[in-house]
């Protein structure tokens, strides 16, 4: 990239670097050309000046090497020059990079002392302490500075790595959105095509069959195919609409008119009769009964009652076949409602039965277990197959008085 151009550092603070490097050069010629260098205290103040370059990556090291240059210079007699302040930057970016404070610390340390030997060898009209005193005010005013971007950079940081934390949250909810979506999605398709399509197969093998023997009840037959393709088709219609549409307004209802039926509309319970005229004339005999008193519930619980009932009726015509009987009731409690489907078992087979994902059963746990519910499926005795979902009620539903749904 254009603005990446050594050890994937930005091209600014490359550039800086490169200009700290170049001043302490310009010190160290200067001071040669002025004849107060020689060439090897000129060879070391160049040594300083190269490593400075690396001061931001390698913040330590370059502490290290500056402070053992410096100690050459100490060690020869050389007295503090110009190109000294080298030894000021890399303490200052050891206080500001370092990833340990630590490092800080002992580099402040290391500098004082480095301040209290330079003031001993250079000459001076007062005391060497004046001298000391005035290079540890240098040396703690560059330790602090550095300590103060040190912390604004680290607090830089600290944001930067929350945003980032915070838009991963952000994506792992979206991808754990989508994919609660795509479930539910899935139980709803399953739900509208297996309940109509089982229910179009076995009219449709009623019209084969009585086409020519009993004109009329084939007719009968093909109307409810094509009532039930057509509510299926409008459930479906509907799916879709909120999925390609889901931030769209309803538009407000003219003055005088009747507020439009959202595109979104769940089934409800007061549907159920509807549903059980659907699978009677489909050939099933349902016994619709139940104990207590119906309580209004929420979209979502009540849409869960109503699929459990027709996932089970659709499993008793798809296995039970036509003519079977089945028992259906809605029990009230005070504290859940129990829905239960038996069938007999004594229905006549399909000839071409539909095809099963083995998806009902899995689907409807899926449902009842959102709500803390609980499932249970198997055979009778009787040969038949039962079905019965406990659905815990909300505390704060209110009780509705009505019929049981029929």
């Amino acid at each position: 990239m254009v603005n990446r151009l050594i050890l994937g550092r930005p091209l600014r603070g490359v550039a800086f670097d490169a200009a700290v490097c170049g001043l302490v050069v310009f010190f160290v010629l200067s001071g040669y050309f002025a004849g107060l260098t020689g060439l090897a205290a000129s060879a070391v103040g160049l040594a300083m000046a190269a490593v400075l370059f690396f001061r931001r990556t390698h913040p330590s090291a370059v502490g290290v090497l500056v402070a053992a240059l410096a100690l050459v210079q100490v060690i020869a007699g050389w007295g503090p020059f110009s190109y000294d302040v080298a030894v000021l930057i890399a303490l200052y970016s050891v206080v500001k990079y370092a990833d340990r404070l630590r490092d800080g610390i002992v580099a402040g340390v290391v500098a004082a002392i480095g301040g209290v030997l330079a003031a001993l060898q250079s000459p001076g009209t007062g005391p060497w302490w004046m001298g000391a005193f005035f290079y540890a005010l240098i040396v703690g005013a560059v330790w602090l500075a550095g300590l103060n971007l040190r912390t604004r950079r680290l607090y830089v940081v600290s944001l930067e790595e929350r945003a980032a934390t915070l838009e991963r949250e952000r994506e792992a909810e979206a991808r754990a959105a989508v994919a609660e979506e795509r479930t539910r999605i899935a139980r709803e398709l399953h739900d509208v095509v297996a309940h109509s399509m089982a229910v179009m197969i076995v009219q449709a093998d009623g019209v084969r069959f009585t086409l020519d023997r009993d004109p009329a009840t084939a007719r009968e037959a093909a109307k409810v195919v094509a009532d039930t393709g057509r509510a299926a088709l409008e459930e479906m219609r509907r799916l879709v609409g909120v999925l390609r549409e889901p931030d769209r307004p309803e538009p407000l209802p003219a003055a005088g008119e009747p507020a439009a039926e959202p595109a979104h509309r769940r089934p409800a319970l007061v549907e159920l009769p509807a549903l059980l005229d659907r699978f009677r004339a489909a050939g099933l005999r349902i016994a619709c009964g139940g104990a207590g008193t119906p309580r209004a519930l929420p979209p979502g619980l009540e849409l869960t009652v109503y699929r459990v009932v027709q996932e089970s009726l659709t499993n008793a015509l798809k296995h039970a076949g036509v003519g079977a009987s089945v028992e259906l009731t809605l029990d009230w409690a005070a504290d859940a409602v129990v829905v239960r489907a038996v069938d007999d078992g004594g229905g006549a087979p399909v000839v071409r039965p539909a095809p099963s994902g083995g998806h009902g059963l899995v689907g409807m746990r899926e449902r009842v277990g959102v709500y803390d519910g609980s499932l249970a499926a198997g055979p009778t005795l009787a040969g038949g197959w039962r079905v019965q979902a406990r659905l815990p009620l909300p505390a704060a539903a209110g009780i509705e008085e009505g019929s049981a749904a029929a």
